[in-house]
């Protein structure tokens, strides 16, 4: 099934408190990870991320790719680095408005993972460790990033293959009826 904004399957318009961006917490055993996510960035993959969340699908899965220097990755069920939700979303980094106001990869930054089709992203996500931007270059304006952890980089420093995300929510957030 593939992922549409004017599909049937999911319609969902992101809109959020004025006051405060929607915010994530992943609970691990090494501590929270708190994410801000950026809708106006990137709608359809907060608006994806966050029914995820919100059905309870990250809850239990491990962060199944570590690579020291570069990205800690997570977001497969199956653990594999290849599962996902059953359906992909575009690459919204493909619109050049939208990718004008997505963040740079850097250090805390979040981003889709996806295969080479650029609209193949459904549910991995990673987060940027690198200190050095340089790692990153060929990443900007080819991946959709939509969030930057906020609070709990440390923990994310301390995460490796097979740590668990036990539970993950989202305040700040509400679809469009």
């Amino acid at each position: 099934m593939r992922f549409s904004l004017l599909g049937a399957c999911f319609a969902a318009i992101v809109s959020c408190n004025t006051d405060q961006l929607p915010n994530v917490t992943i609970e691990t055993e090494k501590g929270n990870i708190i994410i801000e996510l950026y809708p106006e960035a990137a709608p359809a993959t907060v608006a994806n991320f966050a029914q995820l969340i919100q059905t309870g699908y990250y809850d239990g899965v491990i962060f199944h790719r570590h690579v020291p220097g570069f990205v800690i990755q997570g977001g497969d069920p199956q653990g594999t680095g290849r599962g996902g939700p059953g359906w992909t979303i575009p690459g919204e980094f493909q619109d050049p408005d939208l990718r004008e106001k997505m963040p740079a990869h850097e250090k805390g930054v979040v981003a889709m993972a996806r295969t080479q089709n650029p609209d193949s992203a459904g549910s991995q996500f990673y987060i940027c460790i690198s200190s050095d931007p340089s790692p990153y270059a060929h990443l900007n304006g080819s991946y959709t990033t939509f969030g930057k952890v906020i609070e709990g980089m440390d923990v994310v420093d301390a995460l490796r293959e097979r740590d668990v995300m036990n539970k993950v929510t989202i305040e700040n957030y509400t679809e469009a009826p």
